[in-house]
């Protein structure tokens, strides 16, 4: 374990031995480690809370858009009709700039919780109904056979054999789409400002620019980079159990 880590451990190293030979010669570019670590330590409820916004963002976001995802993913693998109309629509939405619809949701839903959760939700809608449709219709033609000459019904034949087999498209949704929660959270939060008791870690890394503090801002990216970290390795290792038994588990599942 030790010596599969060691690499990413020495280059982490180099890394942050790279920073602080540059903070220290450019504290205009970017601040130094022990400024942005006396941020974390100094306020810390601070940063916890805006960390506590942000991730109910993620959250209510992407599990909102998980399930219209999936429910219409279903419905798709069973009416082409669906397919036909919904498609064409859903590459539209990921092609256009979030960015640039989130000031008119905020002003048409308010400086609230509800544009943010809407801006969550669309920028990871695409890559999960994608996914669910694609997982859904990857199912092994003999099984389905099977399934038939057993006269499974449809419900039958989604619960005990689509979902299953759609499970290793669905994990790698959400690496995906948990980082991009993320981001889409941030970017919500830079264009829909709220009253302060609603600031999550993007409002701190603009009240930081605001008021030329880069280690506010660098310790706010630091959480988000936290936040990334932590629910790629709950995935991975949520993954690992479920997925024991499917081949892209590998040995050490």
């Amino acid at each position: 374990m030790i010596s599969r880590a060691l690499p990413a451990i020495v280059l982490l190293g180099l890394l942050v031995l790279a920073w602080q030979l540059v903070a220290l010669h450019n504290a205009f570019l970017i601040p130094r480690i022990g400024a942005i670590w006396a941020q974390l330590t100094n306020n810390p409820r601070e940063f916890f809370d805006a960390a506590g916004v942000t991730l109910e963002e993620c959250f209510v976001g992407l599990g909102a858009s998980f399930v219209i995802a999936f429910s219409l993913a279903v419905a798709m693998t069973y009416v082409g009709l669906i397919e036909r109309a919904v498609m064409p629509l859903a590459v539209i939405l990921n092609v256009t700039p979030v960015v640039a619809l989130a000031p008119g949701l905020a002003i048409a839903l308010g400086f609230g919780f509800t544009p943010r959760f809407l801006i969550t939700g669309i920028i990871v809608f695409f890559p999960l109904l994608v996914n669910s449709l694609v997982g859904l219709r990857s199912i092994d033609p003999e099984a389905l056979q099977y399934f038939r000459s057993l006269h499974a019904s449809r419900r039958e034949v989604l619960v005990h054999l689509r979902i299953p087999s759609s499970l290793p498209f669905l994990f790698a949704a959400a690496r995906i789409c948990f980082p991009l929660a993320i981001i889409g959270a941030v970017v919500s939060e830079f264009t829909t400002a709220g009253p302060g008791n609603i600031n999550g870690l993007g409002s701190l890394i603009e009240i930081g620019i605001g008021s030329t503090e880069l280690s506010v801002v660098y310790a706010a990216i630091f959480c988000l980079s936290l936040l990334g970290l932590a629910f790629t390795l709950v995935v991975v290792a949520i993954e690992r159990r479920v997925l024991a038994w499917h081949p892209t588990a590998g040995p050490s599942a």
